[in-house]
């Protein structure tokens, strides 16, 4: 073919002309296609073949692919052409309406890079480790080759920046769960939830989308100094709800109402008649609260204290002592125990003098015998 024959062909295939090339062979750095009609073949660079970075060819193509491509160049009895930008150009067209509309895309996490991740979506999408999740990570290593949900945050076709959140896909999703957990519970429902942080005065537990305050006082029966002591944060937990302020969004919920309570089966674990070692939790003018078990107190009547009587409790006991104590009246649904101290200890024998008689006279002296010398001196006047 004369050279004029191949200028004359050139000229049906202009730098800029879009063109439908079959990929025919593939080398590590580059990709060789035929193009219908034109004189001679097609050279793809590895850099025009995605808005990614690739180490070889062969990962974004394979031999008979049919590809959209754009001619960049003519030179040597080739064309130089791109994928790339032909892949960009719709890409962004198809991304601006996204991004105006507010839709949630899915896509594959292609690399993780310093400072966040590396999506492909025709064009090159960067998601900044802040708007990876809503907590922090530790290592994104873990992401490469994950399929994720993204919303566009910003945009600058003229600059080639996209800049994509998964963190606003799930403060959106979270946002919409919180809105029917606080529709759809009420006081008294029983659920299951995870701690999600503990403070001083409690813990807070995710019950689906929603944070409830377990206060510490509705943690358990007995008395609890922290809170760490009874539950760790990620632990799953049964809570009941018991109060429900839509408008300020707070939720009340106890572990405690969940759990069997200390009078649960009284009557089989302090019968009448069983005796227990007990706490003097408080002294009152008419008795003694005493611990017998935890979150279980009963009360010693003065009147129980001791065989003496007494006038007040603090005579005999004091707060923290310890003690035995004899169940003797047991009530569940009031929840009383009435105990006896004295009823464990033996009665002191009380003195009686009725039983002592004067003693006999059985040495014969008088009075009069005895102090007779000393009156040998007065005289009767």
């Amino acid at each position: 073919m004369s050279e004029e024959m191949n200028m004359m062909e050139n000229r049906d295939f202009q730098i800029g002309d879009r063109v439908k090339g079959i990929v025919d062979k593939i080398e590590e750095k580059a990709v060789t296609v035929t193009i219908n009609g034109a004189p001679f073949d097609g050279i793809i660079p590895i850099s025009e073949l995605s808005s990614l970075h690739i180490e070889k060819a062969s990962d974004s193509v394979q031999v008979g692919d049919e590809l959209d491509l754009v001619i960049t160049k003519v030179e040597d009895e080739n064309y130089v052409l791109s994928k790339r930008k032909v892949d960009a150009e719709q890409a962004w067209d198809a991304l601006e309406t996204k991004f105006q509309t507010g839709e949630i895309i899915e896509a594959e996490v292609k690399d993780v890079v310093k400072g966040g991740l590396v999506v492909d979506l025709g064009v090159r999408g960067f998601v900044p480790a802040s708007l990876v999740e809503d907590y922090f990570v530790e290592s994104f290593e873990d992401y490469k080759g994950k399929v994720m949900t993204f919303k566009i945050v910003e945009m600058e076709k003229e600059n080639n920046r996209l800049i994509l959140s998964h963190r606003a896909v799930v403060e959106k999703e979270k946002e919409s769960q919180k809105v029917h957990v606080m529709e759809t519970i009420h006081p008294g429902d029983q659920l299951k939830g995870k701690v999600q942080r503990i403070a001083s005065f409690g813990a807070f537990v995710d019950i689906g989308g929603v944070d409830g305050l377990v206060h510490i006082s509705q943690l358990s029966h007995e008395h609890v100094d922290k809170v760490s002591d009874v539950v760790t944060e990620g632990q799953e937990v049964s809570v009941k709800v018991l109060s429900v302020d839509r408008d300020s969004e707070r939720i009340s919920l106890s572990i405690k109402d969940t759990l069997p309570g200390p009078w649960d089966a009284i009557e089989e674990k302090a019968p009448k008649g069983s005796v227990h070692d007990g706490t003097v939790k408080r002294l009152v003018s008419y008795g003694a609260f005493v611990e017998v078990m935890p979150g279980v107190e009963g009360l010693v009547h003065i009147s129980q204290i001791a065989h003496k009587h007494i006038a007040t409790p603090n005579e005999v006991l004091k707060e923290g002592q310890e003690v035995q104590v004899k169940v003797i009246e047991v009530n569940k649904a009031d929840k009383r125990l009435s105990l006896s101290i004295k009823e464990l200890h033996e009665k002191e024998a009380e003195q009686d003098y009725t039983e002592y008689e004067a003693p006999e006279e059985t040495s014969g002296f008088s009075i009069r015998d005895v102090i007779g010398d000393k009156l040998k001196g007065f005289k009767s006047e």
